[in-house]
């Protein structure tokens, strides 16, 4: 069949499977109904006692503890007892059948609410996976393209992590790809590396693997996994062989992608409900994610991101924290849960360290004033550390983890609550001792970080400390301009708070943002003067609001400073636009108006500019087509050995060996240091170095092909960040002169030969001196 790429094709809709979460912790519809109670503690009156102030299981093992009865009734009961074991038996059996009506009841109950709330949290999950879905689709027609096409699609780093999912699925077992990915020599040339170590490929590991379960299984079965048409490009271009289906390898890795980030929708409108105790703050937070999706994630535009992966984890994760905070006894299995959940959020993901780094130092901000002990802290502080070292292991030995500011501040905060006691044998209600315990943290892992990085000799995250540097400062070199002329590692736009305001998620986030500030306030006026010692009850019960308000500050600063972290700026805001419906905080309002009136009139206010965001969404419409790249990918197929050596701009090395297989010298995974030392090297290209000396570096590198694009040398994003600009800074010997990449559009010889050229792009052969 042929079809125009504009008609639909008459196949029916993917259905994918759905998986239903439950969250580990306390249900998020317990939280409305019940009132406070002290888990763990005993239940007088016993399992009856427990329906109106126990929880769950943590009631159930504190009725094992109640005291035996006195009286008539006991005394006959311990007669019973005495006269055998049948008797013993009966009696068993029917305190058992009591214990397991009472609970029935109990979960009866419940269970209407609980389940409630995970209908409707799976509803959200079901129409964010729709929406994003159907955005990329718009955007890239992508049930439409090529295999080819998909792939060129995925640009930049997004194209490198897909092309180890493509290794492992075209091997001829799973562990014969996994072995080559772990032995890759086409990356960086003529280096041997450990992909899966380098480069957080767990999550391609994983849906490789899916995918090739799915795929064996579905040939047993004989049922066809994807259909194939001919699809009609028009303008004289040649049709081109599109399939669509599980089956496709692209369309199943997507598939995957969208379905993971329509679990964490689910995931955020049980945080919501949880954390506000009513159904209507999950409401309050979907809405307000759908109503700024644009500044919330970009998985419907760049789905192979490792974001993509991680983030859902990272919404996990402070979900059990919440839990975890709120109740007075941790469990083993809440921190279990919290463990695992670090560590599915660290492994897709090489920038995760910093985010629990944030997260680590608001919880012992939030130890400091008092708000949670030190115990728990280090019942946290554990989890967290054991969470490292087995991502430590599962990426064998990753320095980068060891190095990391965030180890550093797990081993200084352990120390700090060890040794403060100890040394500074004083009140923690006085505002020196706080200051004092603030300062060594800071101090403590700045240091310990420099010297672990000096004793172990590791540099790759170097540039995360210049990177800062040039925020604060204006440092500038070649790595750091490399970053910072991008416009979403620049500061966070003007345009951002506005249009948060527009939506009104900034105005309600301020207000509650000031409700919990006044309360932290008032507490730490009490906690500074002499009044009474009683209160310590409070300060548990809002322990998780103080946290939550700290990592808000956290994701603030970091999203200022760099745009493209307002991914975790923006959730966290939807997360505290939900504690509008908190009775905690606005109980005096809601005697005078009811919760649900408010709310929906936020949420209509809201609606006004949200609802023109999200149809500025549906309007987008677009085709993905890069001929240029195309026709160049093509050209290296037909025109090259199997072995030739490539070199060139970050974004296209990532598409030549996704689609061609050719060894490259450099990628844009830029977070080591010998990576950037090489990417220096290829783009001296761009410099204003003499031919001669470029072309000598780039044949120490084994080069056999070097990609020039024009673009690089002439365009510029803002001033002073076009590339022969940029190695003005590095190379200020050679300023001034013609840049190299100008001469080689115009007479590539005697040093290097133009064997291929279009629009776009132009192919110099290295020869061999």
């Amino acid at each position: 069949m042929v079809l125009t790429r504009g008609r639909n094709k008459e196949s029916p809709p993917l259905k994918p499977g759905q998986q239903q979460r439950q969250s580990p912790g306390a249900s998020p519809g317990s939280v409305s109904v019940r009132p406070p109670h002290t888990p763990g503690g005993q239940v007088p009156g016993g399992a009856r006692a427990m329906r109106k102030g126990g929880s769950g299981r943590r009631g159930a093992r504190s009725d094992l503890q109640r005291p035996c009865r006195e009286g008539p009734a006991a005394d006959g009961e311990r007669d019973t007892l005495g006269r055998g074991p049948w008797r013993l038996l009966g009696v068993c059996r029917h305190r058992l059948r009591v214990f397991v009506e009472d609970r029935r009841a109990f979960i009866v109950k419940a269970d209407s609410k609980i389940w409630l709330t995970f209908l409707l949290a799976a509803l959200a999950g079901v129409l964010h996976w729709c929406h994003i879905t159907t955005l990329f689709e718009n955007d890239r027609h992508f049930s439409h393209l090529s295999t080819l096409e998909r792939e060129m699609a995925f640009r930049t780093e997004m194209g490198l992590y897909y092309s180890y999912f493509k290794t492992i699925i075209e091997a001829p077992s799973f562990w014969n790809g996994v072995w080559a990915i772990m032995n890759d020599r086409l990356t960086e040339y003529p280096l041997v590396i450990n992909t899966l170590k380098r480069f957080n490929l767990y999550p391609e590991v994983v849906l490789a693997s899916w995918y090739r379960i799915y795929t064996a299984l579905m040939d047993f079965l004989g049922v066809p996994t994807k259909t194939c048409w001919t699809v009609n490009r028009g303008k004289g271009l040649s049709p081109v062989e599109s399939c669509e289906g599980l089956g496709d390898p692209a369309s199943f890795y997507v598939a995957v992608i969208f379905l993971l980030n329509g679990l964490m929708m689910s995931l955020f409108f049980i945080y919501g409900t949880y954390l506000s105790g009513s159904r209507l703050g999950g409401l309050v937070t979907v809405m307000c994610f759908f109503f700024n999706h644009g500044e919330c994630t970009r998985v419907m535009w760049t789905p192979p991101l490792r974001e993509s992966f991680s983030y859902p984890f990272l919404v996990l994760q402070m979900l059990l924290l919440t839990y975890i905070l709120r109740i007075p006894n941790i469990n083993t299995g809440s921190l279990i849960a919290l463990c695992v959940s670090n560590i599915f959020f660290m492994l897709p993901w090489q920038f995760a360290q910093f985010v629990l780094l944030t997260q680590i130092a608001s919880l012992f901000a939030v130890c400091i004033m008092g708000y949670i002990d030190s115990c728990k802290l280090q019942k946290i502080l554990i989890a967290h550390m054991v969470s490292l070292v087995v991502c430590f292991i599962l990426m064998f030995g990753n320095s980068m983890l060891l190095t990391s500011y965030y180890a550093a501040s797990l081993v200084v905060i352990w120390g700090i609550l060890e040794l403060s006691p100890k040394v500074l044998k004083s009140s923690r209600r006085e505002v020196y001792i706080w200051v004092i315990e603030g300062c060594a943290w800071l101090f403590g892992t700045v240091t310990l970080k420099y010297l672990t990085s000096l004793v172990l000799g590791i540099a790759d995250d170097a540039h995360i400390g210049k990177i800062l540097k040039s925020k604060f400062i204006g440092y500038k070199d070649f790595d750091t301009l490399m970053y910072t002329c991008a416009a979403e590692f620049d500061f966070m736009e003007k345009e951002t708070p506005v249009r948060y305001t527009k939506t009104l998620l900034l105005p309600v986030v301020v207000v509650v943002f000031g409700v919990i500030i006044k309360r932290v306030i008032k507490y730490v006026m009490w906690a500074l003067s002499k009044a009474g010692q009683n209160g310590r009850e409070e300060r548990f019960n809002h322990g998780e609001l103080v946290y939550h308000a700290l990592q808000l500050l956290a994701y603030s600063v970091l999203a200022i400073l760099i745009m493209r972290l307002k991914l975790f700026l923006t959730p966290h805001l939807c997360v505290m636009a939900s504690l509008v419906c908190s009775k905690q905080l606005f109980g005096w309002l809601f005697c005078k108006i009811q919760p649900k009136t408010l709310v929906f009139a936020i949420l209509a206010l809201m609606a006004i500019e949200g609802s023109a965001n999200l149809q500025t969404q549906w309007n987008i419409m677009g085709e993905f087509s890069n001929l240029p790249q195309e026709e160049l990918l093509e050209w290296i197929k037909v025109n090259t050995r199997q072995d030739a050596v490539f070199a060139g701009a970050m974004p296209t090395m990532a598409s030549v060996k996704l689609s061609t297989l050719r060894p490259i010298v450099n990628h844009p995974h830029y977070e080591d240091a010998g990576l950037r030392a090489r990417t220096k090297v290829v783009y001296s290209m761009y410099s204003r170095k003499p031919a001669k000396e470029v072309k000598r570096e780039l044949i120490k590198l084994g080069v056999n092909y070097y990609i020039l694009e024009e673009s690089l040398c002439v365009n510029r994003k803002k001033p002073g960040c076009s590339m022969p600009e940029i190695w003005d800074v590095e190379d200020p010997a050679n300023s001034g002169k013609i840049p190299l990449c100008t001469l080689m559009s115009k007479v590539s010889r005697p040093y290097f030969f133009t064997v291929f050229e279009n629009s776009n792009y132009r192919i110099l052969k290295i020869p061999k001196e």
